[in-house]
């Protein structure tokens, strides 16, 4: 006889989460993750409403402190909280904003024109996911202060204590949950980059950030007077600049406020950071269409009119006119639409219209003004139009052709078997000692090996057809399948794992900087999606009784060493990966079941950083980039010395 088990599926059964549980049980959804990412984001929403008050005209000094316990303390200077009854709720006003979700006062009502925070769940999301938070109110003399303890109240709002009358404010401290996030501990540099951008986009607004941690106070002050061009020469400050102005416009449309400014540099990539309400939209949308539409139009009409382009040649492309171009576009709008939770994407149709009416219009002013700066651009654009001629040739043959003309595929490219993409891999391999092992040692079903000669061109000096002309990366761009640019394609990626396996020497971190420079450039994607991986060789073989060991690091090898002794024990250590035969290689690099991979990633929130990374260390000047070393020379580690 079968047992059967009923479960009971009634009207009891649907759990209606009562306030702020939905948000421990699923924190993700509020907050994006429970990673790093996500303990950063707390800080964020507590920062922004401090924001809006600035953007209302009514706060000029916000001051985050991450304390010695790891809690974070954000002071402001606006009105504060208001502390009177919420009719609706019959609780003060500022529990409401603590501990209800989706209230808050960015919903009309006249609080607030323009705000980053959108859905209300800011500061309930905070008060949710932390062990404890205390907010403290200055207002009309008196000091108020309230206490929660996982999101639940520990005792009504009370008078702590008075202040001179003229005192407003708000101080919220925090303490993140360890029992809901992975990580706890903040990164003071993570903080810092989002501190500045914001800082830079609130004109005026003077954040001073302070990690009191350390034994002495580390302290970093974010003021800008020049607001978001000051932000274009932070960000230009690795390249040279083509000329003096930073081009600026400003103005009302439609109910959107727009500001724009733009500099060219001597580089060739472009660098377009788009904010909407001071929140970063990784992924564009209708402020940068905008943008882009009015500049194009804009330098072609002048380049017409003025004789600079024949009538026989034809327009310049917008990507052309963008080479090498830095530009911020920031717009405030009442009623934000993104696409998608997560903000990335503006979705606002007048948002468009607005930049674009606000660009053209102002743009086309400065460039009968300034007819010298406008002649440098366009003849900036038309050496681009050039050699973006000569690369699409280049490229047609670099584009595979389909399976039947499989000769396409470079020569010295030892491809896999199986043609799953999701089961395949390619090693990116220095030089062909290494590629020869490699060969031997792979799974010929499932990975591929690409040696490359020597170090591959620095794309971040060079222009497109240059790069399209240079063998190594063509071999790259035709083994990967997915064309770059325009014609990126990520269905059509041939490998699910993009391994970089180079020496662990000084040469060999130099070629997976290239390789990252060139993939960060070019196909970003294949980096947001997470397809890229660094391989860790071991740096030490240990042998001893015919027993071998692999040790990756220098500790590794210590650890080893206590357990076996020193005594009779053999010790090699790697200069390169040319020195293994195939079955070391494929026992320490290669064999998927004991393999040390690292992921490639990179945080969408932090873009601006991320090119300007790579144009200090990658690029021509040399002043950005001694300065880069001397500050971060403490953390280098494995050097050969």
């Amino acid at each position: 006889m079968s047992t059967e088990i009923k479960t009971e599926y009634g009207a009891d059964q649907i759990q209606i989460l009562e306030g702020l549980e939905a948000v421990r049980k699923r924190p993700g959804m509020y907050i994006g993750s429970t990673s790093s990412r996500g303990l950063h984001h707390l800080v964020y929403e507590i920062v922004d409403n401090a924001v809006d008050e600035a953007l209302a005209g009514y706060c000029d000094t916000i001051d985050v402190s991450v304390n010695e316990d790891n809690s974070i303390t954000v002071i402001d200077n606006g009105r504060g909280i208001p502390v009177g009854i919420n009719h609706k709720a019959g609780i003060p006003a500022v529990e409401v904003v603590f501990t209800i979700l989706h209230a808050g006062g960015k919903f009309g009502g006249g609080g607030y024109k323009v705000s980053g925070g959108l859905h209300g769940v800011g500061a309930s999301v905070v008060n949710a996911l932390s062990t404890w938070l205390e907010v403290t109110i200055y207002n009309e003399g008196k000091v108020y202060r309230q206490r929660y303890e996982r999101g639940k109240t520990m005792y009504s709002l009370k008078v702590v204590g008075e202040c001179e009358k003229e005192k407003t404010g708000t101080m919220v401290t925090f303490h993140p949950d360890p029992e809901i996030f992975e990580e706890t501990v903040f990164d003071f540099n993570i903080l810092k980059h989002r501190f500045r951008e914001l800082a830079f986009l609130t004109k005026g607004l003077k954040i001073i950030a302070r990690d009191k941690r350390e034994e002495e106070e580390i302290q970093a002050v974010f003021h800008y007077e020049g607001g978001i061009k000051e932000f274009i020469q932070y960000l230009n400050r690795s390249a040279t600049p083509l000329y003096e102005d930073i081009l600026y416009f400003e103005g009302n449309k439609d109910g959107v406020m727009v500001e724009v400014a733009m500099q060219h540099n001597d580089a060739y990539t472009e660098n377009t950071y788009g904010f909407v309400n001071n929140i970063t939209t990784p992924e564009g949308g209708t402020h940068i269409m905008g943008f882009r539409n009015a500049i194009t139009k804009t330098f072609n009409d002048y380049a017409r009119k003025n004789k600079l382009l024949k009538e026989s040649e034809q327009n310049l492309t917008g990507e052309d006119i963008r080479e090498g171009l830095t530009a911020i576009i920031s717009v405030k709008i009442e009623d934000p639409q993104f696409e998608g939770q997560t903000k990335q994407k503006l979705g606002n149709s007048e948002a468009r219209g607005a930049v674009d009416n606000v660009v053209s219009s102002q743009l086309e002013i400065y460039l009968e003004q300034n007819p010298s700066v406008a002649k440098i651009i366009v003849e900036k654009s038309i050496l681009s139009q050039r050699a973006r001629d000569a690369a699409r040739k280049a490229r047609e043959l670099t584009r595979r052709k389909s399976a039947l003309e499989g000769m396409s595929l470079p020569g010295k490219l030892a491809d896999c078997v199986d043609k799953d993409p999701s089961k395949c891999e390619i090693y990116i391999v220095e030089g062909d000692s290494a590629g020869g092992s490699a060969k031997t040692a792979r799974s010929r079903a499932t990975q591929a090996i690409l040696p490359l000669r020597g170090k591959i061109l620095n794309v971040e000096k060079a222009r497109l057809d240059k790069i399209y002309a240079n063998a190594e990366i063509k071999a790259m761009i035709t083994a990967f399948g997915t064309g770059i640019h325009e014609d990126f394609d990520i269905s059509k990626l041939r490998y699910h794992k993009i391994i970089i396996m180079t020496d662990a020497d000084v040469d060999g971190a130099h070629i997976a900087t290239l390789l990252l420079t060139f993939l960060y450039r070019f196909m970003p994607e294949l980096i947001k999606q997470g397809y890229v991986y660094l391989a860790k060789p071991p740096l030490f073989k240990l042998e001893k009784n015919r027993k071998t060991y692999y040790a990756y690091t220098e500790k590794e090898q210590a650890d080893i060493l206590s357990e076996i002794g020193l005594e009779g024990c053999s010790i090699q250590r790697y200069k390169g990966l040319g020195e293994m035969d195939a079955d070391q290689l494929w026992e320490t690099t290669m064999d998927p079941e004991r393999r040390i991979l690292m992921r490639v990633v990179m945080d969408e929130d932090s873009t601006s950083e991320l090119d300007l990374t790579f144009t200090t260390l990658m690029g021509d000047k040399v002043e950005p980039r001694r300065e880069f070393i001397e500050e971060n020379a403490k953390y280098a580690k494995n050097l050969d010395i």
